[in-house]
């Protein structure tokens, strides 16, 4: 050993990446699959007719509790020999569409409000944040049981009700950003020019806040999915013969000890659609949000 090598001090031993490090590395790794798995879904909600083996009442007494990877039911069966998968693609395409339909709703409902509060201020402002609120105040779950409860349950009233779940989260992110935008010199230029208090938020205003309002979608989305599921696992949403992930999930808890399968294989969908949409949703808020940059 020379010198020159007893004076130079050793260089610290490499350190094996941490689980942070690993997670931010395999982070696009993830979402990639959160996307795949959510086209998955959207074309089984849109093919579901033609992907379906059998029909969802379709009961084969022969095979009752058959356990998954019979060659005839992939799945296996529930309690009266229905076709687990078949039920199974019925189930996403229903809760999907209760989910996109009442996130629209509620997303068109809060920024309606959201910019009537921006736009009049004074009266019309304060009450539209006391509905808010009010609104994120109230056991939502509660009263959703109350409603369905004391009207019968059905599936526009299902929908129109998770529909005013969590508008004030838009109501309040589109007035906070409207007044801000009304604040900036291109929404002045177009009132001077003439332009309709309407043309001014919805063709002027609103492309320039749709980013923040979208990624609030995508939160929404899975809660509304979570909110449906419980509805209807207390058997107060999709009632029968139609089903939803909630609904089979709800049926297949009778028979977890005996037949797990039929409550596991709705639970797994659940878990990974509104896990996928979350990951999508951060990674959408961290390319559209220029702070963040």
């Amino acid at each position: 050993m020379t010198t020159a090598e007893i004076g130079r001090p050793h260089a610290p031993a490499t350190r094996r990446p941490g689980f942070v490090a690993a997670l931010r590395r395999h982070v696009p790794l993830s979402i990639g699959l959160g996307v795949l798995w959510l086209a998955a879904m959207l074309l089984v909600a849109i093919f579901a007719d033609y992907l379906r083996p059998y029909g969802i009442t379709a009961m084969d007494l022969t095979n009752r509790l058959s356990a998954p990877g019979n060659p005839k039911h992939w799945l296996g069966t529930d309690e009266l020999g229905r076709d687990v998968l078949a039920r199974l693609i019925q189930s996403i395409r229903v809760s999907l569409v209760i989910a996109f339909s009442a996130t629209i709703i509620s997303a068109v409902f809060g920024t309606a409000l959201g910019f009537a509060a921006a736009k009049f201020r004074g009266v019309v402002e304060h009450v539209v944040l006391v509905l808010a609120d009010f609104q994120a105040a109230l056991p939502f779950l509660i009263m959703s049981l109350a409603v369905l409860a004391f009207f019968g349950s059905s599936m526009v009233l299902i929908v129109c009700l998770m529909g005013f779940y969590g508008w004030e989260r838009y109501a309040r992110i589109a007035r906070g950003l409207a007044i801000s935008a009304s604040a900036q010199g291109y929404a002045s230029a177009v009132v001077q020019l003439g332009a309709s208090p309407f043309r001014v938020y919805f063709r002027h205003i609103l492309p320039n806040v749709a980013s923040t309002l979208i990624v609030s979608m995508t939160l929404t989305f899975p809660e509304i999915i979570l909110m449906e599921s419980g509805l209807s696992f207390l058997g107060l949403g999709v009632q029968p013969p139609e089903t939803s992930l909630g609904n089979m999930v709800g049926f297949g808890r009778e028979y977890l000890t005996r037949a797990p399968w039929i409550m596991l294989a709705p639970a797994f969908v659940i878990m990974l659609t509104t896990l996928s949409i979350s990951l999508v949703g951060d990674w959408l808020r961290d390319k559209l949000d220029p702070t963040v940059r």
